[in-house]
């Protein structure tokens, strides 16, 4: 008769931290950690220091880490994490800049047009009525609509507060007087055929939409041809709002509008600081 082992078993990986590559600069860390370090100083003493505070914000803002998962690979608890969090992307959004200082400093370059336009965040979908207005119909899907600004190169320069999903790009740029900034900068914008009609003065306008088909009136070769140039100038726009999307923690973003702007608004100087084309 043959001798059996005991089967063991299997071992728990208890008190073993992983680690993974952080793809960002040292200049957004140190940009972080000023901020972190400059808060502590007019705040009670923190456990860990401003580097490592800096450090564990943006692997969760970046790589989307639960934050349990950080908070035990450091002997913290996970709501000292979530604090850190909030507290961090505070500090960042308060240095995003306004529309019409953005404006006025793309022309001070001597810049003459921005790239208009928006995107959709999906948001984890909850039951009840009032979820109904976060539903795109664009889309189909639940999401925070904003707006956005970029350069000729792509760069993001500004970013409106976000909305429910169900609300209309052109009522947002209304909303944000967008046209009356750009006119007061002395720009123009390019924007997408969504944004038809923004403009209050076609004698004189600042923002270019390309032309609409209708079912009277198809449009030109020459109408069609001027659409191809307006949307060949706007693709670089695509490049701002997927650095902004690079930020994984979009991903867990919940219907609450203001704390998404706040996030928002966070990840725009932190975009900023870690590309400039």
């Amino acid at each position: 008769m043959g001798v059996h082992a005991k089967e063991q078993p299997p071992r728990r990986a208890e008190g073993l931290v992983y680690q993974c590559r952080l793809p960002l600069s040292s200049a957004t860390l140190d940009l972080v950690s000023g901020l972190v370090r400059g808060h502590l100083k007019k705040i009670r003493w923190r456990k860990l220091p401003p580097g490592r505070i800096a450090l564990i914000v943006l692997a969760v803002l970046r790589h989307g880490q639960r934050l349990s998962d950080m908070a035990g690979g450091h002997g913290i608890s996970a709501s000292t994490v979530r604090r850190w969090l909030l507290e961090v992307t505070g500090l960042l959004a308060a240095r995003a800049p306004r529309l019409d200082r953005a404006l006025k400093k793309i022309a001070r370059k001597g810049g003459v047009v921005v790239l208009l336009d928006g995107t959709l965040v999906r948001t984890r979908r909850r039951t009840g009525d009032a979820n109904r207005p976060n539903f795109s119909g664009k889309h189909k899907t639940h999401g925070l609509l904003f707006l956005a600004l970029t350069d000729e190169k792509g760069n993001l320069v500004w970013i409106s507060a976000a909305k429910p999903g169900r609300s209309s790009e052109i009522t947002i740029a209304r909303h944000n007087k967008i046209t009356i900034h750009l006119r007061e900068a002395g720009l123009g914008a390019l924007a997408d055929l969504g944004f038809v009609g923004l403009d209050d003065d076609p004698d004189d306008p600042v923002i270019v939409t390309g032309r609409k088909a209708t079912r009277g009136h198809p449009l030109t070769a020459a109408q069609k041809e001027a659409n191809r140039l307006v949307s060949r100038e706007r693709a670089v726009n695509e490049h701002g709002f997927a650095d902004l999307k690079n930020w994984r923690i979009l991903t867990k973003v919940r219907m609450n509008a203001r704390h998404a702007t706040t996030l928002l608004r966070a990840l725009l100087v932190l975009t900023n600081a870690q590309i400039q084309r």
